[in-house]
């Protein structure tokens, strides 16, 4: 797979323009479809504010925005999106049966030699994909914002030929991607794994009172963020020492929380109109600030961290590798 490749994206919402995004940056040209014309405007609006963003931090030069973005066109059906299509790449919702009817449709109007991929976290989609496209069939899993976090987890099914997943592995690794390379599907890879079990103590913490909001994100940002960004987590051990792991691991004092499936603190939030963001409220009140406004501050932060953390391991490698 080059940059000449085509690429068919399947949902415009805040995955599927960002990874529209992303493709287009690679050279890729791109065609981005979804089932709302008014959110396939939508997504096109977001990518282009998001080029913008990149422009203001210093990562995409002015001159390169209206190449970048003339690659990516608007199709009104996933029929056009996918016809002509090297690569198909499916961000919608993940409800088995919406999946269940893209992926029938992606085989009635896709090239027999099409690579599929499938942004899926925690849902497992082979046993949704028709037997024609089980063998290059795979999972690209990207997380928000896809045109600033690099990682990319990437999976196949039963089926799948195991040569589709070294492609596209070598392929994203070419574009200073960092994909994680897993031998079958694993609901949440990693990443999201680790996100899940950090949530369930977070959870317990609100709902008894342990922390508020405001303690929490702070011993996040500035404990265990600022030592991950630099070292991860098992190597952050190895500077601590693994004596001192064993020694934790043999405390007895602390009790994972229970899985319950639902958080007062949540759920009273929800029942307040406090959904994020976009509603102006969640954990934290936003004030009179946009959501755009809000999401390009992120994005600007994120790329200015980015960049120091990459100048960090450049600069003071931590292993032999760099």
């Amino acid at each position: 797979m080059d940059s000449s490749s085509k690429v068919a994206l399947i949902g415009a919402g805040l995955m599927g323009h960002g990874l529209a995004l992303v493709h287009a940056i690679a050279g890729h040209p791109v065609k981005m479809t979804d089932i709302s014309e008014s959110q396939l405007k939508i997504g096109m609006d977001l990518a282009a504010s998001a080029l913008e963003t990149m422009v203001s931090a210093g990562s995409i030069a002015r001159a390169d925005v209206a190449p970048i973005l003339a690659r990516i066109t608007p199709a009104t059906t996933l029929a056009d999106a996918v016809s002509d299509a090297d690569f198909i790449i499916e961000a919608v919702v993940e409800n088995r049966d919406v999946k269940r009817t893209v992926y029938a449709e992606i085989e009635a109007a896709a090239p027999a030699t099409a690579l599929i991929a499938s942004n899926t976290s925690y849902l497992d989609v082979f046993p949704l994909v028709p037997a024609s496209l089980q063998t290059r069939f795979i999972i690209t899993h990207w997380y928000t914002p896809p045109y600033i976090i690099d990682l990319v987890d990437i999976a196949g099914g039963p089926e799948t030929d195991p040569a589709h997943l070294t492609t596209m592995r070598d392929h994203y690794r070419a574009i200073g991607k960092k994909p994680v390379l897993f031998d079958r599907f694993t609901p949440g890879y990693v990443a999201n794994r680790l996100q899940a079990a950090m949530t369930l103590e977070i959870t317990r913490m609100l709902d008894e009172g342990w922390a508020t909001p405001e303690a929490i994100d702070d011993s996040i940002k500035y404990g265990l963020a600022l030592r991950m960004a630099t070292m991860g987590a098992l190597m952050k051990a190895d500077f601590t020492g693994l004596d001192m792991t064993r020694r934790s691991l043999s405390n007895k004092m602390y009790t994972p929380p229970e899985v319950k499936g639902y958080s007062e603190t949540l759920e009273g939030l929800i029942a307040d109109g406090r959904m994020g963001v976009m509603s102006g409220s969640g954990y934290f009140d936003y004030g009179d600030m946009k959501p755009d406004e809000l999401f390009r501050n992120r994005d600007i932060g994120l790329l200015k961290l980015k960049a120091a953390v990459e100048t960090v391991e450049k600069e003071t490698p931590l292993s032999p590798k760099g």
